[in-house]
């Protein structure tokens, strides 16, 4: 299989498929949620909660840092976590514009 051609597609088909690869791993889903019911967390927190070995929750929120959905400040030795909403708001204008094609849609059939 060879490499996605990002470049053939728009800025925002590359977002949302972005987007999409973040909540396409049940653990980065459970991650944001947690964080959603806390409002803030420290990375051990989320190997009690989501039950995952420490490398593999860091390797999750890596991602969905990378993606600004989180952002994480250092507080002596940890690392607590937030949801970043500014960019939570603008990921859901993006995906609801794009879940909202069916409604300029006529039925194929």
């Amino acid at each position: 299989m060879g490499l996605v051609k990002t470049e053939k597609f728009s800025d925002s088909q590359n977002q949302i498929a972005l987007f999409a690869k973040a909540f396409g791993h049940p653990a980065r889903v459970a991650i944001i949620q947690h964080l959603f019911k806390i409002n803030t967390c420290v990375c051990g927190d989320l190997v009690e909660e989501i039950g995952l070995a420490q490398p593999t929750i860091s390797q999750h929120l890596k991602e969905l840092k990378k993606l600004g959905l989180i952002q994480g400040t250092i507080e002596g030795t940890s690392v607590c976590y937030c949801i970043d909403t500014d960019n939570w708001t603008a990921m859901k204008t993006i995906l609801n514009g794009f879940l909202d094609n069916d409604l300029n849609s006529n039925t194929c059939c």
